[in-house]
């Protein structure tokens, strides 16, 4: 980027012509936060797709320079393969592309974290594609199109199915769903991205006392759950209070994981995920 926010890309780039790349979104408090997790991540989708390992100590380094003085913002940080190659058949080696981008922290209604949201089913699936499944790469056109599906303002989220009729994810979010004393998440080994706050779920739900299963589940499933959270590393942590005509209470288990996110500081800072 540039003092006057211009970019400089080439035409010919596999990241405007392909999709051949991949995308981390940073929430910023000062700092990224959940800095090393996000390399992990960064680093298995670029040993996927055939990238040189990237140096993360020079990408914190850039990336504090394009944070804004606000309190809060958003950090996205693009990869591509650049330019080379002949039709799909990509250049050896790569000469990966890496484009910071800043934007303001998005103002979520308030009663979204406080009273639930209200979401929806999509009719768009996913594409089942082990390869791809769990990393962040730059073609979402099945997301674009599940979320042209709607443009009720009170519709918060999209659930996603693929195309074996398995619930994966929101056009947006990773989805637990809540039974009991236990966390239910979908396997993602076929399709959906795993992400950061996925992630910490994860981790923190078994500390807590709570079983975690990664399965696979229907439409039913999810009408049947307790409660129904909605997971990114933007918005922390949602729960559902409406799906279809069924509602939902925001209950003690959102509530507590909740409560634990941003007491141990999930949410806040990277004092669990430091950027080292």
């Amino acid at each position: 980027m540039t003092e006057n926010n211009t970019l400089s890309l080439s035409v010919y780039d596999r990241g405007l012509h392909y999709g051949d790349g991949l995308f981390e979104t940073y929430a910023v408090q000062q700092i990224p936060l959940c800095w090393a997790w996000h390399g992990e991540r960064l680093q298995a989708g670029c040993q996927r797709l055939g990238f040189p390992p990237p140096d993360l100590p020079q990408l914190y380094q850039q990336a504090i320079q394009v944070i804004p003085s606000t309190p809060r913002s958003v950090l996205k940080l693009l990869i591509t393969r650049g330019v080379g190659g002949r039709g799909y058949r990509p250049p050896q080696p790569a000469h990966p592309q890496y484009i910071w981008l800043s934007y303001p922290y998005p103002d979520y209604p308030a009663d979204y974290a406080q009273t639930g949201v209200t979401i929806r089913i999509c009719e768009t699936r996913l594409a089942r594609q082990p390869q791809l499944a769990g990393l962040k790469h730059l073609n979402r056109l099945e997301q674009v199109l599940a979320r042209q599906e709607w443009h009720e303002t009170d519709i918060a989220e999209g659930l996603m199915l693929d195309t074996a009729d398995n619930v994966i994810e929101g056009t947006m979010t990773n989805l637990f769903l809540v039974k009991g004393q236990t966390l239910h998440t979908p396997d993602l080994s076929h399709a959906g991205i795993a992400g950061i706050m996925r992630r910490a779920i994860l981790t923190l739900a078994p500390q807590l006392g709570y079983t975690v299963v990664q399965g696979q589940y229907r439409i039913t499933d999810c009408l049947n759950a307790d409660e129904i959270l909605l997971t990114n590393s933007i918005i922390g942590l949602w729960t559902v209070r409406q799906l279809n005509n069924r509602y939902y209470t925001v209950g003690t288990v959102s509530q507590t994981l909740r409560h634990h996110l941003r007491q141990q500081q999930w949410m806040i800072n990277d004092a669990e995920c430091p950027p080292t």
